[in-house]
């Protein structure tokens, strides 16, 4: 059988080459409600963006190497909205100075066709995850705390069980390559966040 077509475009645009500079943390349940009054007090003056996101990771193994990852995304609170497919790089090694994680970022809406599409090329499901959270937005900045659950049942997000009783903490920039400046205003925000989460350079490649 023939692949479906899958239309796809790019969010941001163009052709720049988009980095994602990462800082990331966690926050305990019962410290929640706190960091988000803190978000509220410390962000722009606008509602925090609510969301609930089905998320799959596709692997595409290779003769030899690392196997290649894509991660295609729905929105369940917004069921006809565009899937999203996202490719993360691998992170910068650079300089060791430089106070957040940089890689890569490429971030495209495609058709509801997007999981055939990905099957048809090669492409097999690893796993699947539920998000659910709050978007926050400081300038350029955006910060992601969300909730995390495992799907128990493969393609049913009814069915699914929290990871752990923290969420996920993660303040972000895109940005062309090169403007390592952004770190900096990252680590001044994070500072701003203390006790409450500690957010830091992550390298995903130490924690697989």
């Amino acid at each position: 059988m023939e692949a479906p077509p899958v239309t796809v475009m790019p969010v941001t645009g163009g052709a720049i080459n988009m980095m994602e500079y990462l800082l990331q943390g966690s926050v305990l349940d019962q410290a929640l409600d706190s960091l988000l009054h803190r978000l509220r007090g410390l962000c722009d003056n606008i509602e925090p963006e609510t969301f609930a996101d089905h998320e799959l990771v596709y692997l595409l193994k290779g003769q030899q190497g690392q196997p290649f990852l894509l991660r295609a995304r729905r929105s369940l609170s917004h069921p006809t909205a565009p899937w999203h497919l996202r490719y993360l790089g691998q992170p910068e090694v650079g300089d060791k100075s430089r106070h957040a994680l940089v890689r890569n970022c490429v971030d495209v809406a495609a058709s509801h066709s997007l999981p055939d599409f990905l099957n048809e090329m090669g492409f097999r499901m690893d796993h699947e995850f539920v998000a659910k959270g709050h978007v926050f937005r400081k300038g350029a900045m955006k910060v992601v705390v969300s909730k995390l659950s495992r799907v128990l049942v493969p393609g049913n997000t009814e069915n699914t069980e929290q990871l752990s009783l923290s969420s996920l903490v993660e303040l972000s920039v895109l940005a062309p390559a090169g403007q390592d400046t952004v770190s900096e205003d990252m680590r001044a925000f994070a500072e701003q966040l203390k006790p409450l989460v500690h957010l830091e350079k992550i390298d995903p490649k130490k924690h697989t």
